[in-house]
């Protein structure tokens, strides 16, 4: 859901030629697969587009290629940190930390119903925002 909402926000922001969006978990669950139907129905009646999202699994060479990477909860920012070196750990960051959610962990509403998922669509919907008005700001932004 993250992305499709980061995705949404940088286009609006009129970022998106400047600014790109990639999504990865730090395990290996659903490989390939699409989206818990819950979060793309929630995604869909709130007029985002999660269609094309298939779960991918982080790669460590990656960190070399990301300026940021944001983990959505304590166990994932854990996760990402022992995979990177010492100058690559401070890229990774707690989206609710960069999206001043005061260091707010997103939970995962994969055992929820409609109101845990759209719980978590507010809380991305609202740190999004924070995040691209963050982007913005940056004088040096590539592009």
């Amino acid at each position: 859901m993250a992305d499709a909402v980061l995705r949404a926000e940088i286009a609006k922001a009129g970022l998106d030629q400047r600014v790109i969006v990639d999504s990865a978990g730090t395990g290996d669950w659903h490989l390939g697969e699409r989206m818990h139907r819950s979060a793309s129905s929630q995604l869909n009646r709130n007029g985002y587009d999660g269609d094309t999202h298939r779960a991918r699994q982080f790669d460590r060479s990656w960190l070399a290629e990301r300026d940021l990477v944001l983990a959505m909860d304590a166990s994932n920012l854990r996760d990402l940190r022992a995979l990177a070196g010492a100058d690559e750990e401070r890229r990774i960051r707690l989206f609710g930390e960069v999206g001043d959610l005061r260091g707010a962990e997103v939970p995962d509403p994969y055992y929820g119903g409609d109101a845990e998922f759209a719980g978590v669509l507010a809380m991305l919907e609202t740190g999004m925002a924070n995040l691209v008005a963050r982007l913005k700001a940056l004088p040096d932004l590539p592009g």
